[in-house]
């Protein structure tokens, strides 16, 4: 899936599809509004040549060199610190803007810098300039602002795409996403195949691996079969979970200038479920492009 940052309206576009998809982009009701400005080019999700000594572009938080302060479930400090680093000059915002994603009650895996609700908290513009300047990026302190909007964005997209696969299922309009972890340094089995085959067919297939990957670990209840009485006390909710695969991809600037982000967001083949799934979508998707391009 693709989406362009600054427009009035963001293009969805599927792998194998032809036609793009207008679609209204959710941020949180609370959510700063989206720069219709570039981002640096010290952003490290967008840069079309990144610096020779820093090699592609990364996550900003590093997720090989853990120390104790990581949390090993997801690879992310167990607390981003809100505190100001040494020599800064600009004051970054410290309050975190909440997303639209559910999280399970009672579990907080990052401690309180990802809040304490019902939905996850994205990282402050300090947090997040805090991860830029561990993981060693140079970043001037007046575009982490704009940099925090991008990523909240192209997040609330990812955790779309993710309802698009759990609606289709029992119990998915409740589904809540229990974890996550960041793999940048990993490729994964279809993003490594595509770039196989782009050295072949370059203008259907991608040429530069994704920016970043993470896996989501989403869980939906377990519905019953048929009504039964609610027992006295109850037990344990049983849930479902479903790993999914996001790769992140940065793509060509629109006419506007504005940047593009693509997404390929599906779940992981870790489940008969789950490749059922994928073998549905994409016959969905190979009939609806013939059937379009017969006419009908």
């Amino acid at each position: 899936m693709k989406w362009n940052i600054g427009s009035t309206s963001s293009s969805s576009t599927s792998s194998s599809s032809t036609q793009p998809i207008l679609i209204d982009p959710s941020l949180p009701t609370n959510h700063p509004a989206i720069s219709t400005g570039n981002p640096p080019a010290e952003c490290p999700m967008h840069r079309s040549t990144p610096p020779a000594s820093q090699g592609p572009a990364k996550c900003p938080i590093d997720h090989n060199n853990l120390n104790p302060s990581m949390n090993p479930l997801n690879n992310i400090p167990a607390n981003l610190s809100l505190s100001r680093q040494p020599g800064q000059q600009l004051d970054l915002p410290t309050d975190r803007t909440r997303s639209t994603i559910p999280r399970p009650s009672g579990e907080n895996p990052g401690g309180e810098a990802y809040g304490t609700g019902s939905t996850w908290d994205y990282p402050s513009p300090q947090q997040f300039y805090n991860a830029l300047v561990r993981k060693g990026w140079e970043t001037p302190e007046d575009s982490v602002e704009v940099m925090v909007d991008i990523h909240n964005f192209i997040n609330e997209q990812a955790w779309a795409e993710v309802m698009k696969w759990e609606k289709r299922l029992p119990g998915g309009e409740d589904a809540q996403l229990a974890r996550f972890t960041g793999r940048p340094g990993e490729l994964s089995p279809k993003a490594r195949m595509h770039l196989w085959l782009g050295k072949f067919f370059p203008n259907s297939f991608n040429t530069e691996p994704p920016f970043d990957r993470h896996d989501w670990i989403v869980t939906r209840p377990v519905l019953p079969s048929s009504p039964a009485p609610a027992p006295a006390q109850a037990g344990p909710k049983e849930e479902i979970s479903t790993r999914y695969v996001i790769d992140y991809y940065s793509a060509p600037p629109d006419e506007d200038g504005n940047p593009v982000f693509s997404l390929d967001v599906r779940p992981a083949l870790d489940s008969f479920e789950s490749v059922s799934e994928r073998i549905k979508v994409s016959w969905e998707e190979w009939r609806n492009i013939n059937a379009g391009g017969n006419g009908q």
